[in-house]
């Protein structure tokens, strides 16, 4: 979603938690975000829960738990929790308003990333995981329309809150809730007991998007694609050196041969200023005959 309102001084909307409410800014599977202003002028992003999981008071356990580790995340490359009320009617939470495109929109529009542009992004989001990791979390849906492009660097937004969503839907539906181009193997074979490592695999992917404007997995179906995601190899068409070198370490199937953040950290700052964008994208890969066994339904 973008985080980039279209009118900023539109008619007040209401309020949420003593936050005067001005734009929407979007939607997504867990609930409502709003552009709204403090007492004090501050701007913040207010996330208003969807009435269903407000309902539900195992998530409401686990929303308060993410809430509290949210909190401890901490760093140059995350948008803080500034405020949040997990016990309201409808839970909310309040970060701070970072204004920016999202990755995925400044790719649409203005093409890939080259240089020190794909470089100083992709420092800033290890930097962020390391923060996020560092706090006890996960962020489970690192994907581009959760990156904003703020002046000084990316923000990584949403971590943390995609745990307590899919651990909501598998102990009641048995779904998945996450990105599938962005996701990891292990989201889909055994997504209670995903670790850091899922979050580097989903950097991977994210980063060579980035760089081609195509994704690593992409098939016609979220089941296909997570197909594609457990048993194929990633395409990386446009993908040079030494970028490629470091997404391919990334984008292992077994989280124990991924790099550390500091590890990937030392290898992006080998990404050379003249390192090109790529100007045509990535032959489609033509989707595979499903084997028999569902790697599990996504939503």
């Amino acid at each position: 979603m973008s985080l980039s309102p279209e009118d900023a001084d539109a008619e007040s909307m209401g309020s949420i938690g003593g936050y005067e409410l001005i734009d929407r800014l979007g939607s997504g599977g867990m609930g409502v975000v709003y552009l709204a202003r403090a007492a004090s002028g501050r701007q913040v992003a207010v996330k208003l829960i969807h009435a269903p999981y407000a309902r539900d008071e195992e998530f409401r356990v686990r929303f308060r738990q993410e809430v509290a580790a949210a909190r401890r995340v901490s760093g140059a490359f995350t948008a803080p929790v500034v405020d949040a009320d997990p016990d309201a009617e409808q839970p909310w939470m309040a970060t701070l308003y970072v204004p920016g495109r999202t990755l995925s929109e400044t790719v649409t529009k203005d093409g890939p990333l080259g240089g020190r542009d794909l470089r100083t992004l992709g420092l800033g989001l290890v930097e962020a995981l390391r923060d996020i990791h560092q706090a006890g979390l996960v962020h489970r849906d690192l994907k581009p329309s959760n990156v904003l492009m703020a002046e000084d660097g990316p923000r990584v937004i949403d971590f943390g809150i995609s745990r307590a969503t899919d651990n909501q839907a598998l102990t009641v539906t048995g779904r998945l809730i996450g990105t599938p181009p962005f996701m990891s193997p292990e989201q889909f074979a055994t997504p209670r007991d995903v670790t850091g490592a899922s979050d580097v695999f989903s950097l991977g992917s994210l980063l060579v998007y980035a760089a081609t404007g195509t994704r690593p997995f992409n098939a016609d179906s979220p089941y296909m694609t997570g197909y594609q995601v457990m048993h194929e190899a990633p395409v990386l068409d446009g993908v040079g050196e030494p970028l490629l070198s470091i997404v391919q370490r990334c984008l292992d199937k077994d989280p124990a041969a991924r790099p550390g953040t500091a590890e990937l950290h030392r290898m992006l700052q080998t990404l050379p200023d003249s390192l090109e964008a790529a100007t045509v994208p990535a032959p489609r890969r033509q989707s595979p005959r499903p084997r028999p066994g569902r790697p599990g339904a996504v939503a």
